[in-house]
């Protein structure tokens, strides 16, 4: 099984309902504000920002990696894929990448990726994205959880190393009617980006940064996020 889908088999115990719905509220305001038409979200997941963002009005389209959120996203009726962004053919007055998406792509990418994203997007359309910051990464990113379940054990260990963020998950699943377990194991990589750092790439691409909005999602302390929002010239 591929990292991503096997955080996407246990996603749901992992209880970041609150800190989602904080993000989501915040970045969907600042896309509400810029009233697009059209909305391609790059990396949905199980395609929540899509539902959101479809009951304002806007018309939807959700891309992913990850084969097994595609199908949950698909199972609750968003329109999504689970193709790369660079197969991407259609444009959007805006383009998402939310929680984290950004923090995923290797640094030897990084600018292909925006290229891609800046390609999907109309002229004078937007493209809204979170990272974490570097205090986000040391401070909050870091450390273990375990989760107990009747037929399930999860273990995560996450070390920040070198600007990379290795989350090691441990899947322990009861087989039916037996008294025995299966491991499944995967190792996800985040990549820390400073502001200068990504802003450049942006502006080098095409990007005009509008804003970088500081935000608190897991601290009431120093920052753990930016919230980037640019504008394709």
């Amino acid at each position: 099984m591929q990292a991503l889908d096997l955080y996407a088999t246990i996603e749901e115990y992992l209880d970041f309902e609150d800190e989602v719905h904080h993000l989501y509220k915040t970045i969907g305001h600042t896309v509400l504000s810029k009233e697009p038409k059209t909305l391609i979200d790059i990396g949905c997941g199980q395609g929540e920002f899509c539902h959101i963002m479809g009951l304002n009005g806007i018309k939807t389209f959700g891309v992913d990696l990850s084969a097994k959120q595609i199908d949950i996203a698909v199972s609750k009726g968003t329109n999504a894929q689970c193709i790369d962004i660079k197969d991407v053919k259609e444009t959007f007055d805006c383009a998402t990448a939310t929680f984290d998406v950004i923090n995923y792509i290797p640094k030897n990418y990084i600018k292909e990726f925006i290229t891609d994203c800046y390609n999907v997007i109309n002229i004078d359309g937007h493209f809204i994205f979170d990272i974490n910051s570097l205090y986000g990464f040391d401070n909050i990113a870091q450390g273990t959880l375990n989760i107990d379940l009747r037929d399930k054990f999860i273990a995560i260990d996450a070390n920040f190393e070198d600007e990379i963020l290795y989350t090691d998950i441990t899947l322990f699943n009861k087989e039916d009617k037996e008294d025995k377990y299966i491991k499944i194991t995967g190792t996800i990589e985040q990549y820390c980006y400073e502001k200068n750092e990504l802003s450049s790439l942006l502006e080098e691409v095409g990007f005009e940064i509008e804003n970088i909005i500081n935000f608190n999602l897991h601290s009431s302390e120093e920052h753990d996020k930016y919230i980037y929002v640019c504008k394709k010239g």
